[in-house]
Order: structure tokens, then sequence, then C-alpha cells
């Protein structure tokens, strides 16, 4: 199967008087609608990861490569038109719109990146909610339904431009037991229906075993990889 992601000799350092390298030679790669994870400790580089692969940082060195695309060298609209068509992302803090309803925040992607958006646009987006179980209250602002409504809201909001990769950072990270089994369920399920390529960080063991390819992080280098059944 085809790699979607690949990031080849990948260091990064911040800093100028003072230099911390966070990222050491990484070389490693994601393959087409696979459902991976990336676990580690606190300040392990795993973020730093994610944010390169998502085009949000640049590499010091190494190059990157989404969708068969270099993108470490490319300017900055042509990033930010890469991001908004081919990555969805979900954090831990939904960062939903609180003046807007639950579908106008789902629907703001296609607004930044195509303007006002189609009949057949808003009709993905109530098919998106319905899929995410929140039909019901897709009229109310987005700060008057609870946090798990919230972050399934986030959920719908990273596909609403059906995108090839969607790169989740804690994604439940303020979520009870319950809710963040349905969450990864959720997770699952789109990554089954519409073959969405995952890439999954998180310090929750049990999750991270729910995925298919797990790859762990130590101090800015890959401790291992490990392909589970799943």
């Amino acid at each position: 199967m085809a790699k979607i992601i690949e990031l080849k000799n990948i260091s990064k350092v911040y800093g100028t008087t003072i230099k911390t390298k966070v990222l050491h030679n990484i070389n490693l790669s994601f393959e087409e609608h696979s459902f991976n994870s990336i676990i580690g400790a606190s300040g392990s580089g795993k973020s730093t990861i994610l944010n390169i692969m998502g085009t949000l940082d640049r590499p010091t060195t190494g190059e990157v490569y989404i969708n068969g695309k270099r993108t470490d060298n490319m300017v900055k609209n042509e990033l930010a038109e890469l991001r908004n068509k081919t990555i969805g992302f979900i954090f831990q803090f939904h960062y939903l719109l609180p003046e807007f309803t639950v579908l106008e925040n789902v629907l703001m992607p296609y607004n930044i990146g195509y303007g006002r958006p189609t009949k057949e646009i808003i009709a993905r987006a109530e098919e998106l909610l319905n899929l995410v179980g929140l039909t019901e209250v897709k009229n109310n602002l987005s700060i008057n339904i609870s946090g798990g409504q919230q972050q399934r809201t986030a959920i719908a909001r990273a596909l609403i431009n059906n995108p090839k990769i969607v790169l989740a950072d804690e994604p439940t990270g303020n979520l009870d037991s319950k809710s963040t089994e349905n969450i990864y369920e959720l997770l699952r399920d789109i990554n089954k229906e519409f073959k969405t390529t995952f890439v999954i960080i998180t310090h929750d063991d049990r999750i991270a075993e729910k995925t298919s390819r797990i790859v762990e992080i130590e101090d800015g280098k890959i401790k291992k990889k490990v392909i589970s059944d799943k």
C-alpha cells in the first residue's frame, strides 16, 4: 500500500542561543487507510512530530512528504491550502467558536477554504453530525453542549473537507473513560468507512492497543514500532 505520510531524517532544534534538540534523525512513514498511534512520555517529542506531519511546524533538517508532495520547502500559502484540503486536525481541546452553532462550526473549514457552503456541503455536514450522534443539537451554540459532544463536533469538523489524513493530539484527554471509549470506537468506524488515515497521539496504552500500529517515541527518537492485530 502507498505511503501517505513520510518523514526522512527529521531533526528539530528549538532556540538560537541555547539550542534544544527535540527530534533526532526520525525516519517514519504511514500507509494510506491505516489507523496508527504514537505514544511516549511528556516531552518525548511526539507532539512535535505530529505538528511537522501536519505542516504546522517545519523540521530543522530532513524532508516531509504528505500525499506524495514534499512539504518542508513549501511557502506559507501552499501549506495552508494543503492543510485545509488534505489534513483534518483533532486536538485535546476542541477549539470550537462559541458564538457559532454546532453545524456552523463543522462548516468552518469549508468556509475558510472555499467560501459559502453549497446545499451539498451542508448536507454532508448534517450527515457527519448524524454519524457522530449530534443531529439533535446541531443548532445549539457550541457552548451549550457537553464536553463529549464538543469533541464529537470537532471530529465532524475535521472530516468536512473529506481529508485523506486525520491527525489527533490527545483527542480524549479531557474526557471521562466512557466518553473516551465511545470517541475511539467512532474514530475506528470513520477509518473503516471513509478509509481515512489516522495518526493519534495518546498517553493511554489502552487506547494505543486499539490501533493497528503503535510507534513509541523516547527522548526524540523512535524506540520501537509495533504492529498489532487490530
